[in-house]
């Protein structure tokens, strides 16, 4: 058994009903400092202590896929499936973003949406804490929940807070001027040194993966479906910035976009990467 915790989020009624319905709110071994766990009706979370009380009533209600894609409001997008951006009812309300994990490439069609337990959720959480603390950009884990089925399989949703106005690699690069494709390249390059600097590797480092968005007066590129990341060492940088040269060649070779190969030899400098053209 864990340790009992105070359930802490800022509506304090949300904060009784979290103790009503949960009265086994724990923390335990498994679960990173600052997050607690949760169980209803075989439904599983974890969930940052801020938001204890309104995860809660949604745990209890059913998956947090379902009240995300339930919500009037939701706004949805698109992944591999519907993703649904919603304002979470804490006060103030915190927008989030809710989606449900499903295998991608050939599996897909084989197991869909479902995972042998503990699912990848844990592991998107752990290495979601591990680049914050080292000043990597990307968005925070609110919660993730679990649904086992069968015994050894689940279903799992992740809830993380809605990243700031901006746009993905290729979207902003075809609208932006000459001086807003150079701050792309810099922010890119810290990205990457950033990632380098603690061995990270992310082995689906497309344009895609990159959201840009201003913040404090800075473009920041954020990262991406960050449970493709693992942590090599000397060798990251490198592969890093192989990966990323190879989905900007196949963004203008396959859809034409003006992202040149002296652009892509600056990105290079930015990094220290040793430029070579295709």
């Amino acid at each position: 058994m864990g340790e009992q915790v105070a359930p802490v989020c800022p509506g304090g009624e949300n904060m009784k009903t979290a103790v009503g319905l949960f009265p086994n709110i724990q923390k335990t071994s498994g679960v990173p400092k600052g997050y607690v766990s949760l169980e209803a009706e075989g439904r599983r979370a974890v969930v940052s202590e801020w938001a204890i009380g309104v995860v809660a009533d949604v745990l209890a209600m059913g998956t947090l896929y379902e009240w995300a894609g339930g919500q009037a409001n939701r706004e949805e997008m698109r992944g591999r499936g519907a993703v649904y951006a919603v304002d979470l009812p804490t006060d103030p309300l915190t927008p989030v973003v809710v989606r449900r994990n499903s295998h991608g490439g050939l599996l897909r069609n084989l197991t869909g949406e479902f995972f042998l337990l503990p699912t990848r959720a844990p592991r998107e959480l752990e290495v979601t804490l591990r680049l914050t603390a080292a000043g990597i950009a990307t968005p925070e884990v609110v919660a993730y929940g679990v649904y086992p089925v069968a015994g050894i399989s689940a279903r799992c949703d992740v809830m993380t807070r809605r990243l700031p106005t901006g746009g993905d690699a290729p979207a902003l690069w075809g609208m932006y001027d000459e001086s807003g494709r150079e701050r792309t390249i810099a922010a890119m390059g810290r990205l990457l040194t950033s990632l380098g600097g603690i061995g990270a590797y992310h082995g689906d480092l497309n344009l895609k993966n990159i959201y840009l968005a201003e913040t404090d007066g800075e473009l920041t590129a954020f990262l991406l479906d960050v449970d493709r990341v693992t942590f090599p060492g000397a060798d990251a940088a490198h592969r890093n910035f192989t990966r990323l040269a190879r989905s900007i060649r196949k963004w203008r070779n396959r859809w034409g976009l003006d992202f040149t190969e002296d652009a892509l030899a600056r990105l290079a400098a930015a990094t220290g990467e040793n430029y070579r053209c295709e």
